[in-house]
């Protein structure tokens, strides 16, 4: 697997220093979900429970995640971080649901590494210019009237040409991954605290996952 370095804006490297994007590239389908992906599920469901999804708050990754929402003036128990947003759902829906080939393995990753990853069709993406920017004036998360204009301070994921995602928001609806996708550009996003190798971990799990499903 190759994995490539997402420009991170020289502002946004300056205040919030440990600030990366990881990126990598394969080929994938969306399909439905296999037997052995929904076993996988299965047995992740049986992990989380109520209690453990009170303590992940205090576990390192999560915790890193949760002080770079109030570093950037989020309430994280308001708007909670992917890892324990997942727990939630899964308490919600009483276990892991199914989605598809790539949603599946997405949740899988984030699920086992606590590392945030999203998925945007290849062919909307120039991975060479990926990064992290703060949005600018016009700017809008997919297309007009549903994408509306981005407030000013936005943190976004985008490329040259193209704003794919807010930061730690899911990507354009025409972005995502659908029945056209051959490849897709899998990326995840990392905060100070949190080690390059499960950013590394991360994306070979949904990787791994997709080839599996």
């Amino acid at each position: 697997m190759s994995v490539g370095n997402g420009a991170i804006a020289p502002d946004l490297e300056a205040e919030f220093p440990g600030l990366r994007l990881r990126w990598t590239v394969l080929d994938a389908r969306v399909r439905g979900s296999s037997p052995e992906t929904r076993r996988r599920l299965r047995g992740l469901s049986d992990r989380v429970a109520g209690a453990g999804v009170v303590a992940m708050r205090t576990q390192p990754i999560p915790h890193a995640y949760r002080a770079f929402f109030r570093q950037v003036g989020v309430d994280p128990d308001a708007a909670r971080i992917p890892s324990e947003a997942a727990a939630v759902r899964r308490l919600l829906q009483g276990r892991f649901e199914p989605q598809d080939t790539v949603s599946d393995a997405l949740l899988i990753a984030l699920v086992e590494t606590g590392v945030p990853v999203w998925a945007l069709d290849a062919r909307f993406v120039d991975v060479d210019s990926l990064g992290i920017r703060v949005a600018a004036p016009g700017d809008r998360v997919g297309r007009p009237p549903e994408g509306a204009e981005l407030p000013a301070g936005q943190m976004v994921v985008a490329d040259a040409t193209r704003v794919h995602a807010t930061l730690f928001g899911p990507p354009a609806a025409e972005h995502a991954p659908g029945p056209r996708t051959r490849r897709v550009v899998l990326f995840a996003v990392a905060v100070d605290g949190v080690p390059a190798i499960h950013v590394e971990e991360a994306l070979w799990v949904s990787t791994d996952a997709i080839d599996a499903g």
